[in-house]
């Protein structure tokens, strides 16, 4: 019977002020500092601290054998630090029992590496600080983005000297075979892969509490069932922290499955690992190809999350177009300001797709409409560039 790996993402963006031409040249302040604080609170209070708080109990009560992993990006670790610092002693406290693994991913939760070698380096190694500033921790696996991944960032976490990295485990790429396995990217020599098991971390991530679905409800029982009559070494179950008690509230009975899970995984003959435990214990059994760049985004599984339409290409184009001047002068307000806003939300926000991923995109997104986002953020980056050529002319950098 296979182990058990356990992955939850935490992450929250810096969501941009209602932006209007007007402002472009007169206010440098971008941020909706009142809607940052008041999301990370109401996050805080249905899930990151309850959700702590039960899962450091079952560490404790099932002496450690219960395990998993958290990848927190550096924009969530500041803005707790800014509006609740009780919720990031919360994590402290958690990752302090010692079964609680954390992973290294880009400081800006941002598309860096599709765009930008050196930006990319630049924010995994700000990450990589962060973490054991806050958490005296240093990462062994990394975690792309959204779960960005291709063969070339499989061979660049490799160069970074990571043991191992997460993938989607997409059908097209595995070509009928099982996602229960360690693989290796044909790129590399050393790093293995992890691939997220689609189909149960997505029972319990979106289908939990849909009492349309055939298995509704579902009880830790039966899930334990179905992980040991896995094949393979390890199934892995990644998703969003906030699946518990956020966008499964607890009234659903989320709560009380997770608290339930350990026993019965227990009793079902499973055991618990964490991403690098796992990368110790099994070999990469096979290789697993991906020429194309995969998310876990949308039905496509692919960029178009964030790439998709032409607003979404001429953001992010336009944004790291500026990385060369931005550095130039050396500004860490300004450097600081123009990586925040690489975060992949915005871009996610400017999709104008339709059915159920355009009703996703919908849900997260704290404007009125895709293209107010794509305004917004506009607009914002047009202040921004009269400020950086205020800076040029200062410090006498040509124009």
């Amino acid at each position: 019977m296979p182990d058990v790996c356990l992955y939850f993402q935490v992450h929250q963006p810096n969501r941009l002020l209602s932006y209007d031409f007007f402002k472009i040249g007169e206010n440098a302040v971008y941020e909706d500092e009142a809607m940052n604080a008041e999301i990370l609170s109401k996050v805080a209070e249905k899930c990151y601290l309850p959700a702590n708080r039960m899962f450091q109990r079952l560490v404790e009560e099932n002496d450690g054998r219960f395990r998993m992993a958290l990848s927190i990006s550096g924009t969530v670790i500041e803005q707790m630090q800014r509006y609740r610092p009780d919720v990031l002693e919360s994590f402290q406290s958690l990752v302090a029992t010692g079964s609680v693994e954390l992973l290294a991913e880009t400081y800006y939760h941002s598309l860096a590496f599709v765009h930008s070698n050196k930006e990319f380096d630049r924010q995994v190694e700000m990450h990589l600080q962060k973490l054991e500033e806050v958490f005296h921790i240093r990462p062994r696996v990394f975690r792309n983005t959204e779960l960005i991944y291709n063969d070339a960032i499989a061979a660049k976490a490799e160069t970074m000297g990571f043991d191992g990295v997460m993938a989607e485990g997409v059908q097209w790429n595995l070509d009928g075979h099982s996602p229960n396995f360690l693989y290796r990217a044909p790129t590399t020599a050393r790093i293995k892969t992890l691939l997220r098991n689609i189909q149960l971390s997505d029972d319990l991530g979106f289908r939990f509490s849909d009492p349309a679905w055939p298995e509704y409800p579902l009880t830790a029982e039966k899930f334990a069932r179905w992980l040991a009559a896995c094949e393979g070494d390890v199934v892995n179950l990644f998703m969003d922290y906030e699946a518990i008690g956020e966008h499964q509230w607890a009234d659903t009975g989320i709560f009380k499955f997770w608290e339930a899970l350990p026993e019965a995984v227990d009793e079902a003959g499973l055991q618990w690992v964490t991403p690098s435990e796992a990368v110790e214990l099994y070999r990469a059994s096979r290789e697993y190809l991906s020429g194309s760049v995969t998310s876990w985004a949308d039905s496509e599984r692919d960029l178009s999350a964030w790439m998709g339409n032409v607003m979404q290409q001429e953001a992010i184009e336009k944004v790291h177009r500026l990385e060369a001047e931005i550095l130039a002068v050396n500004d860490p307000e300004l450097t600081a300001t123009w990586a925040k806003m690489q975060t992949s939300d915005h871009f996610y926000w400017m999709s104008t797709k339709g059915g159920t991923d355009g009703s996703v995109h919908t849900y997260f997104t704290p404007y009125p409409s895709p293209y107010d986002a794509y305004i917004y953020f506009m607009n914002v980056l047009a202040d921004l560039q009269i400020r950086l050529r205020r800076a040029q002319e200062q410090q006498g950098l040509s124009v």
